[in-house]
């Protein structure tokens, strides 16, 4: 595999743009170090007037903006390769600096809280430049029960450090877990990466897919001790922190941070389960035209029509997508082209390189993608998708102040879904060959699959898992593979064989360990899926509401800014749509087959 020194510049991030020199991040470190003590100084003024409290959070979140972009740097950096001692060195001592940061801004919301309430109302009416931070303010008042004493907040922000499970999986998955190579159709041993692996289960030669199949499982099985005592610490870990903020359980302590009412979550799943049986219709769909007398979770993600196999180039990728986003409009486009010139993506895969893909970047620059491209059609949607994040970054960061510019997780995945659905739709509506077409509704029925229906599977375990450990129960391997084998032999169906192997399969979810994270995977794909309708349906006045959406930040709770589009959350309706689609999806797929 390539390493890193040998890609090309123009393949990869310009992360220059942060810092043009380590030296120059170094420098920004200290500075932000020796900032702390300032912020610490404001301990016991902010109740003075409203001038020295807004002089306080003016510091605070221009403190955290310079913050922000060290741990960009040096994370993405480290991302590279995370085999470099070097950036994993800087990584983790900007870690160790934004846990001391916490520690310095412990007091900030206890004191706040502190204050009587009517003051602070008073001196928002007065003061327009406090009046910014009005919205802020509010929230905390929101959760001023879970909020405790300086002394406390000090001491879980210095809790914070000890709990390093996410790091530990992170460089464990990336760095260590080395994967059997297999034989591909021509006898060629071919290397199993996290970024080669569903392409290997893509091949039209069965004995590909199980081979790599049981590499991957067979790897993590051997670890699989480790592994489980790993997630166990984060599951533990996001419990004490829920119950020391005086939470009734982990879910209820990290979706009450979008103000997410946990019915949204319950309504999830139920709707969910009551359109299992489309889910399982689709299965045995796939059983038969594989003609497969059984069907194996390594037969998931062969396409099931004949149609040759296509490769796109990057720049096909980015024609590809640039032609069929078109709907949002030329200003949109604009963004797109400008990430696309301007080295805002890491594109190939190298050897250390940081598996899979995502966009992140700090307030005041713009966003950055991470990418594994591997030329398949999977990877022109994932372009799609996380362009679709950073051009949500975009606006965000271009219309909001720093206090709220960071959109909230639940709404994260709308823009990046509602980028692959018009995608997909732009896709169908080009395609003049029937042989195609299916191969199409194939890719987008999988997406419905892999994203509301799979999931949600994952917050269905997720949320089983939390509430074993919360009666006392040991998240042990087996336990853990037990419970995810049942959940997926459930979603699956009769059709599917129950392989062992994929009980192991919540060993390799990095999403995990970031707690109640991925069931909005599923509500925003919900929600893409209402808004392209809208968007192709009634054209610019959709396309302008979105865009309102998009530039809304966190000034608003999510579920408020996605109505202010047109999508209500707070109903089953969005997913009951979604689910609707699916099987109106399948059933044409028939006609065509």
């Amino acid at each position: 595999m390539m390493k890193r020194k040998d890609q090309r510049e123009e393949d990869t991030w310009r992360l220059e743009d942060l810092f043009e020199t380590d030296e120059l991040w170094e420098k920004e470190l200290s500075a932000v170090e020796s900032a702390l003590p300032v912020l610490t100084g404001f301990a016991g003024r902010l109740g003075n007037s409203a001038g020295e409290l807004k002089e306080a959070l003016d510091y605070f979140y221009g403190l955290y903006t310079r913050l922000d972009r060290l741990v960009v740097y040096a994370s993405q950096r480290s991302d590279e390769d995370t085999g470099n001692g070097f950036y994993q060195d800087m990584k983790m001592r900007v870690q160790s600096l934004a846990v001391r940061a916490q520690e310095a801004a412990a007091f900030l919301v206890p004191e706040i809280l502190g204050l009587e309430e009517m003051q602070v109302q008073q001196w928002l009416r007065e003061d327009r430049g406090l009046a910014l931070y009005g919205r802020a303010l509010q929230d905390m008042m929101r959760k001023k029960s879970h909020v405790l004493s300086r002394e406390q907040e000090e001491l879980l922000s210095s809790a914070r450090e000890v709990g390093q499970s996410s790091n530990i999986f992170n460089v464990m998955n990336n760095a260590d877990l080395k994967f059997p190579s297999v034989k591909d159709e021509n006898g060629e041993e071919i290397p199993v990466t996290h970024g080669s692996y569903v392409r290997l289960l893509e091949s039209r030669d069965r004995s590909v897919r199980k081979a790599a199949f049981e590499s991957v499982y067979g790897t993590y099985g051997q670890f699989g001790n480790t592994l489980a005592a790993t997630f166990a610490a984060n599951v533990k870990e996001a419990a004490f922190f829920a119950k020391a903020r005086r939470y009734s359980s982990a879910r209820a302590y990290f979706l009450d941070d979008a103000n997410v009412p946990e019915q949204v979550y319950d309504s999830l799943i139920s709707s969910v389960h009551q359109n299992l049986p489309a889910l399982h219709d689709y299965v045995a769909l796939r059983k038969k035209l594989l003609g497969t007398d059984e069907l194996h979770m390594y037969d998931v993600y062969v396409p099931v029509v004949d149609v040759p196999d296509k490769k796109y180039s990057f720049e096909e990728a980015k024609q590809v997508v640039f032609d069929g986003l078109e709907p949002l409009g030329d200003e949109y486009r604009s963004i797109l082209k400008e990430g696309y010139e301007n080295r805002w993506i890491d594109i190939y895969e190298n050897e250390g390189k940081r598996s899979g893909a995502y966009s992140w970047g700090a307030y005041g620059t713009h966003p950055y993608v991470l990418l594994n491209y591997q030329e398949n059609l999977n990877d022109v949607f994932t372009l799609a998708h996380e362009m679709g994040h950073a051009i949500h970054s975009y606006y965000s960061g271009g219309n909001q102040p720093a206090v709220y510019a960071e959109y909230k997780i639940f709404v994260a995945e709308v823009a990046s879904t509602c980028n692959e659905a018009l995608l997909i739709r732009y896709l169908l509506k080009k395609s003049g060959d029937a042989e195609e077409r299916k191969y199409l509704l194939n890719h987008f029925l999988e997406k419905f699959r892999g994203t509301l229906f799979r999931q949600t599977q994952f917050a269905e375990f997720e949320l089983k898992a939390h509430e074993k450990e919360a009666k006392g129960e040991t998240l042990t391997f087996e336990a853990l593979c037990s419970l995810y084998l049942d959940i997926n032999q459930k979603y699956f169906g009769p059709s599917m064989e129950e392989d062992q192997e994929i009980g192991r399969e919540w060993a390799r979810i990095p999403h995990f360990y970031t707690p109640f994270y991925v069931y909005q995977y599923a509500t925003g794909f919900s929600a893409a899926i209402a808004l392209s309708d809208k968007i192709l349906e009634e054209g610019q006045t959709a396309v302008e509401k979105y865009k309102e959406f998009l530039k809304g930040g966190c000034s608003k709770d999510p579920i408020d800014l996605l109505k202010t589009a047109g999508v209500d959350l707070s109903t089953p309706e969005p997913v009951d749509r979604a689910l609707k689609v699916f099987r109106e999806l399948l059933e044409e797929f028939k006609s065509l087959i």
